[in-house]
């Protein structure tokens, strides 16, 4: 394709806004023609900020649209699966946002449609994209460090979600940990044979009362004998806490997190400095703009896009083991998942 790829986005919430806003202003190389959402007056407005030509009446439209190459799919976790195959039939290429959905079935079935259709699938892992995470897989990848040993991601949220969120998210391992399965995956370059999860709730009872968690520590093995860990939690006082470490028999590679500005203050009774970046729309701005252009790339050069199909269902699959980890008290293979 030698042209700029038409896109349609199917969501107008939160993350459907920022990718359109994305590509309406930072990414020349693809045009928005048509956005839709059961809330129209969402559509629109984003349409209005955008330059979007055409508020569709539905996902329906977008897909029979023939000005349409691709579509981006930002609507809610439980319409991913059945619009993923319905985009397929269609032909157009897609882009879906993480989970493609909660059943491993459902999953299977999506991806088996992408298949025949023979389209291109990029599933919304946007955190591979980002800059420290990149420079932690190349020290990887190249052995700068060694062969790696260990790796420990932390991964904070400032405060929790609305406990309305969690009863429909598929609980913190499919919501929140399902990008750091995917990190994990992606910074070791091996996939993950075992899980165990110690975790508890410790910020909020309602989302106990929810039959979800809050608090969690997940210990990895890996294919390759790396042994990892997961440090979540719903609510860090201090700001959106994003970290990794890879300690190999060279060396080690680290990443902090991300701040406003790089200014100190020293004074004689403390150092210090502004809070981090506040949340995943602050930090992770360039990666939602790299993870698009990337999607653009793949469909005007015809080439695999950088997360497939199989790379939307291993977290998933990572996600429901460490529930059942969790549920049973003991280690869970994969294997036994699906």
């Amino acid at each position: 394709m030698k042209r700029k790829p038409g896109i349609g986005i199917v969501g107008a919430g939160r993350i459907g806004r920022v990718h359109a806003e994305t590509i309406a202003f930072r990414l020349p190389e693809a045009e928005l023609r048509a956005i839709a959402d059961v809330n129209r007056q969402s559509a629109a407005e984003v349409a209005a900020r955008c330059g979007i030509p055409r508020v569709a009446a539905d996902a329906g439209e977008i897909f029979a649209s023939p000005d349409i190459d691709a579509v981006l799919i930002c609507s809610s976790t439980d319409t991913h699966a059945s619009l993923v195959t319905r985009a397929a039939g269609a032909g157009k290429h897609i882009f879906c946002e993480k989970p493609v959905d909660h059943s491993l079935a459902r999953i299977d079935h999506a991806l088996d449609a992408v298949r025949k259709a023979g389209v291109k699938l990029q599933v919304g892992f946007n955190r591979r994209f980002d800059a420290n995470f990149a420079r932690v897989r190349q020290a990887v990848a190249s052995g700068e460090i060694g062969t790696p040993h260990m790796i420990h991601i932390i991964s904070r949220d400032p405060a929790p979600p609305p406990v309305s969120y969690v009863k429909v998210s598929g609980g913190i391992f499919l919501d929140m940990t399902i990008h750091d399965f995917d990190m994990a995956r992606f910074l070791i370059g091996s996939e993950v044979e075992e899980v165990y999860t110690a975790a508890g709730v410790m910020v909020d009872p309602a989302i106990g009362e929810a039959g979800d968690l809050d608090t969690a520590i997940v210990v990895l093995r890996f294919q390759n004998g790396v042994i990892g860990t997961i440090d979540n939690s719903r609510q860090a006082v201090y700001g959106y806490d994003q970290r990794v470490e890879v300690f190999g028999s060279a060396g080690s590679i680290a990443t902090a997190n991300n701040y406003p500005n790089q200014a100190v203050i020293s004074t004689a009774r403390q150092v210090r400095r502004d809070l981090p970046l506040h949340f995943f729309m602050d930090r992770y701005t360039e990666s939602f703009a790299n993870e698009l252009r990337a999607f653009v790339e793949a469909i005007v050069e015809d080439k695999p896009t950088p997360v497939n199909g199989t790379d939307g269902r291993a977290p998933v699959v990572m996600g429901l083991a460490a529930r059942k980890s969790h549920d049973e008290r003991r280690p869970v293979k994969l294997a036994e998942i699906g």
